[in-house]
């Protein structure tokens, strides 16, 4: 049993230091004081993963609730102490470390969502709109910092996952035509440069010198690494400052520009190794909370990957979504091995369970 206890999900470790090596190289080329932070990061984020892979993540599910609530509080309160950079308000300085809430709380959010949907017998229209009202404080909370990628994230994540929980689609249909009613409204509440770079991707060329820019050099970079790349610390539109956000929103860019299709090929195959592990601890999981919130953390990781490297190569509009243990930032870094430690202790009790009962 402590063997058992103590041990780890190699599938999920390893494929995620992989996406970890590859982000941190890309770093190292473009900037060695932002390297040493993202170590000092990664440390912290490895040693999260641990402690929650040898957690009972039943005495956490016991607190969905207490966890929902907390979460909307926090997320006001970066809203009213946040520190603003470059027109946001996404962090909170905390002992000299700046934390970006709309990033942590989402391997606990799951939780919650995971729990609710657990709780839940039937497939009725009542529960489907419940869960929509219980996600749209954080969607706003997020929405106002303004930080639309996340709050998109959230949503996006919610809805794939009501969908394979099993609502009817007569459910999302009528959602969809009620939000697009309040569509012109949304739209009056987004920023300028929201509007622009939603503009932008319907038009790649509308304003190549202003709003088009930064999708339009993200492009360049990812086709100019060809076959095998430029080489770390080779690449024009990075290292030359060309390619905005090159370390954070555009890493993938910058990492393909470097290492080229090689490279791309071997980040999005650590991508689908990681994806596939997942859906194997959704598919053997005997308890419906585990099942759920193994396709939640699903829906959850491949939704930041797919938007990230869509805007990257241009197939999306450019929202401010980072990519999942690769991208600088040591919110997103601990986040996603939170998620992948909350992971490992559903997959480790399921065994255990299954052994028990087997004897």
């Amino acid at each position: 049993m402590n063997k058992s206890y103590f041990r780890v999900d190699f599938g999920l470790l390893i494929s995620a230091l992989v996406l970890v090596i590859l982000g941190v190289s890309g770093i190292y080329s473009l900037n060695i004081t932002l390297f040493k932070s993202q170590l000092i990061f990664l440390i912290g984020s490895l040693l999260a993963f641990f402690f929650f892979s040898q957690v009972n993540y039943q005495s956490i599910k016991i607190y969905s609730l207490p966890i929902y609530i907390t979460s909307i509080v926090l997320l006001v309160i970066v809203l009213i102490v946040g520190i603003e950079s470059r027109g946001t308000v996404r962090w909170v300085e905390f002992f000299g470390f700046r934390i970006q809430f709309s990033e942590i709380l989402k391997p606990f959010l799951a939780l919650s969502l995971a729990s609710f949907l657990t709780d839940k017998e039937s497939y009725a229209f009542r529960s489907f709109i419940v869960a929509i009202l219980l996600i749209l404080p954080i969607f706003m909370l997020i929405f106002l910092q303004p930080d639309l990628g996340n709050a998109l994230i959230y949503f996006i994540t919610l809805l794939l996952v009501l969908f394979t929980f099993g609502f009817p689609i007569r459910y999302f249909i009528v959602f969809f035509a009620t939000a697009m009613l309040f569509m012109p409204i949304f739209w009056n509440f987004l920023k300028v440069y929201q509007k622009q770079r939603i503009m932008t991707f319907l038009e790649l060329k509308v304003d190549p010198l202003g709003s088009s820019y930064n999708a339009i050099q993200s492009v360049i970079a990812v086709g100019s690494g060809m076959v095998f790349g430029k080489g770390f610390g080779q690449g024009t539109q990075s290292v030359l400052r060309f390619l905005p956000e090159r370390h954070t929103d555009f890493i993938f860019a910058t990492l393909s520009e470097e290492l080229g299709f090689v490279g791309a090929s071997l980040m999005i195959t650590a991508y689908f190794f990681l994806l596939y592990r997942i859906l194997v601890i959704a598919r053997e999981a005997k308890e419906k909370f585990i099942k759920v919130f193994a396709v939640c953390s699903f829906f959850l990781l491949a939704a930041q990957f797919f938007v990230n490297v869509g805007m990257n190569i241009g197939i999306v509009p450019i929202v401010g979504v980072s990519l999942p243990f690769v991208s600088y930032g040591g919110s997103s870094l601990l986040s996603s091995f939170i998620l992948l430690g909350f992971l490992t202790s559903m997959g480790k009790y399921a065994e255990r369970k299954e052994t028990l009962e087997i004897r």
